[in-house]
């Protein structure tokens, strides 16, 4: 019998486009200030683009309002500049080498894009996953010492594999839109 594809390493390739999936849901607000929030923010920074955590710290200072501490002084502009041209539809204010982003109450529309976005995200993790399924695929067919069945067999491993990776896609998007649609 032989060996076929590496099935853990085609399911740890699988899982980091989940951990990367989480961590853009982590970025949806669902009416609450979280840290996870500014995350995909980037600030131009000493010639180049840094995320936010890089020139500052970012905490909640109530349910409605995140701080930004700037470390340099001189990076302020920038950091507000970065987070006022996100996508996130924050608008933050200025407190000496603070920057306060208060987060508007969510309506209805803005929940039903945030909801989108969601289903954006969750459709470039399954096309991540179904490019880890089409490398497995092809590395069983184009290996030649395996036997007929075996590539048979391996093919459906990796098949299930795959359905199972996006089921749990589904469900991550199912649950993060629930979230989201709350009011």
């Amino acid at each position: 019998m032989s060996e076929g594809p590496d099935f853990k390493k085609l399911e740890s390739r699988m899982d980091g486009a989940l951990d990367s999936l989480k961590n853009e849901f982590a970025g949806l607000r669902s009416g609450r200030a979280t840290v996870n929030l500014l995350e995909p923010v980037v600030v131009s920074a000493y010639g180049s683009d840094m995320p936010i955590n890089q020139v500052g710290t970012v905490s909640v200072s109530d349910a409605r309002t995140l701080a930004v501490s700037v470390w340099d002084k001189g990076l302020v502009g920038a950091v507000e500049k970065g987070i006022r041209d996100s996508g996130l539809g924050l608008n933050p204010v200025t407190d000496g080498q603070t920057v306060r982003v208060p987060l508007p109450p969510m309506t209805e529309e803005r929940r039903k894009d945030l909801a989108k976005m969601c289903g954006k995200y969750s459709e470039q993790a399954k096309v991540a996953i179904r490019n880890v399924r089409r490398d497995g695929m092809e590395e069983i067919k184009g290996d030649s010492a395996i036997p007929e069945d075996d590539a048979k067999r391996f093919q459906d491993q990796v098949q299930k594999l795959t359905d199972d990776k996006v089921k749990k896609v589904d469900e991550m998007q199912a649950a993060k839109e629930e979230e989201i649609m709350q009011v």
